[in-house]
């Protein structure tokens, strides 16, 4: 059985993982939360975000999955400056030094957020669909240019530039997943926006856990959204290579 740290997993996509997975994966938790009378997860707590304040909870680790960082657009440069830039390089760091040989990284879809001001993108997220073939949009794929759209998106392309030197340079193979919307409501309801950019739980269970089953995956970036109609992000590289299907649409809850 797999053993497995989940940075952050005190938040929302933590939990999911671990209640979803546990039967199948040993699972510890790194937060500065302890939620394990609530979950039943163990979890090492974190005061800092240097490496030897938590190094030794990576020991026999087989695969991280890199979720915690502050996860607002508003955020202030000094705070993903800690908890997004100086944590993610260290947990690569941690890694390398107690040989874990794979890191899902929560990267997210602001790290190309910007596409969002351009048509048609602009007009969907604003649930203006008039004369939009949603058949027909461009999809944004995995080899565009970078274009954050806060200090939150350019954490993240950090994040995947430092996945990319530590498997480059030390063979640590990285899934980058830019994670589209994931709520508690599971559903798109809240804001016109999520017609397009929402990840189902089940569809988000779906994708880490083949993140985390297949093999050779070396570096690789990927989109996570669910098989909206609405969606502009293109998820053929996911189904491609980690045979991802997405089984909802936000569109059946119109």
């Amino acid at each position: 059985m797999k053993k497995i740290l989940i940075t952050g997993s005190s938040g929302l996509i933590g939990k999911l993982i671990y209640n979803n997975l546990k039967s199948k994966y040993s699972f510890i938790g790194l937060d500065k939360y302890d939620t394990s009378e609530n979950n039943g997860l163990k979890t090492h707590l974190i005061k800092s975000n240097q490496i030897e304040c938590f190094s030794k909870s990576l020991k026999g680790i087989d695969t991280v999955i890199h979720l915690a960082a502050s996860i607002s657009t508003s955020s202030e440069w000094n705070e993903v400056l800690y908890n997004n830039i100086e944590l993610t390089k260290n947990i690569y760091e941690a890694s390398r030094l107690n040989k874990v040989s794979r890191i899902i990284f929560a990267s997210s879809n602001h790290a190309v957020g910007n596409f969002e001001i351009d048509e048609p993108y602009r007009s969907i997220v604003k649930g203006k669909y008039e004369g939009i073939d949603p058949k027909k949009i461009k999809k944004i794929n995995h080899n565009v240019s970078i274009r954050p759209d806060s200090y939150y998106g350019i954490s993240k392309a950090f994040g995947e530039s430092t996945a990319r030197y530590y498997y480059e340079h030390h063979n640590i193979e990285s899934v980058c997943l830019r994670i589209g919307t994931v709520n508690k409501e599971n559903s798109p309801l809240s804001d016109i926006r999520y017609f397009a950019t929402l990840l189902y739980h089940e569809d988000l269970i779906q994708l880490i856990e083949k993140s985390i089953s297949q093999e050779n995956i070396g570096f690789k970036i990927f989109y996570g959204v669910s098989n909206n109609k609405w969606n502009f992000w293109d998820i053929s590289y996911s189904e491609k290579i980690l045979g991802y299907k997405p089984k909802r649409n936000t569109e059946n809850e119109r």
